[in-house]
């Protein structure tokens, strides 16, 4: 029997009633169900998704807005998966083309994995930038940092939110206030009473993912990974731009090590607004 058109089926807005169904289409194309990070971005983001008349879902994606509240600045897309029966049929491109429509005149952002990357390139999509994913159980190791780090605490929060616009160059109060009861550690560096970094940790699996990650310089970036990595028991995991060469070296020497790239694209902009060199790692790679 002729597989039916997917043409007619309408792309929809999906909410945490989907998480299972986003779950499960995670573990349809050989992802980890990574319910945790599927809540806290249908929460924070918003998720569009093609119903499959026979169950589940045939498609879904994420998109994380951030800026005026109304008028977003940036729209990052993450989380793009087609089902395996469905692929290869255009679904995702027409899921895409949506997005990219929905958004307006909004930039967009996203990390492409290889096999993603001529579909976003087809659609207008530009390659700004690289990053490296780590992964791998931290070894302690070297000097003694004279960074200074901490335990964030709800009074940490406004500054939190203040550096992260700094740095990431549009607001992003929504994903930042949201870290607290999504993450296991929240740490800031601080120097003379003023935050000049700060991190979390956040769990995936049987991992720790560490992001967002956004320090002064690499010592205050190193000094923040070291301090997560003395609270737990899991392996680690984070993407760290890849210009920033000596943290990534350092990573590696503690026992991370290099497991993929992804390509950091763009539309609608030359290039991601904000401080790179102040952006080691997001949050996660589905929302920047």
């Amino acid at each position: 029997m002729p597989t039916p058109s997917l043409t007619p089926l309408p792309i929809r807005r999906l909410t945490l009633r989907d998480l299972t169904a986003c779950a499960d289409l995670s573990e349809d194309r050989g992802w980890p169900r990574e319910e945790h990070k599927w809540g806290f971005l249908l929460t924070a983001g918003k998720g569009y998704g093609i119903d499959d008349p026979e169950g589940g879902l045939v498609a879904a994606c994420v998109v994380t807005e951030y800026g005026g509240w109304g008028r977003p600045d940036l729209g990052a897309i993450g989380m793009v998966l087609v089902a395996e029966r469905h692929a290869r049929q255009g679904v995702g491109r027409r899921l895409m083309r949506h997005i990219v429509s929905a958004m307006g005149t909004t930039p967009l952002t996203l990390h492409a994995t290889p096999n993603g990357r001529p579909l976003y390139e087809e659609l207008g999509f530009k390659v700004t930038g690289r990053a490296e994913m780590l992964l791998g159980r931290f070894t302690p190791g070297g000097p003694e940092s004279a960074v200074v780090t901490r335990a964030a605490t709800a009074e940490d929060l406004p500054a939190i939110v203040r550096l992260d616009e700094e740095v990431f160059g549009t607001d992003r109060t929504p994903l930042i206030t949201r870290l607290p009861a999504f993450a296991d550690q929240l740490r800031v560096a601080e120097e003379a009473g003023r935050l000049i970094g700060y991190t979390a940790a956040w769990p995936n699996m049987d991992t720790h993912v560490v992001g967002p990650l956004i320090a002064r310089d690499t010592e205050t970036a190193k000094a923040l990974i070291a301090s997560l990595a003395a609270r737990t028991e899991r392996p680690l995991r984070t993407d760290i731009d890849v210009r920033h060469e000596e943290l990534l070296a350092w990573a590696k020497e503690r026992g991370l090590a290099s497991v993929a790239f992804n390509s950091v694209m763009t539309y609608g902009i030359a290039d991601l607004p904000g401080d790179w060199t102040r952006r080691f790692a997001p949050l996660t790679v589905a929302a920047g």
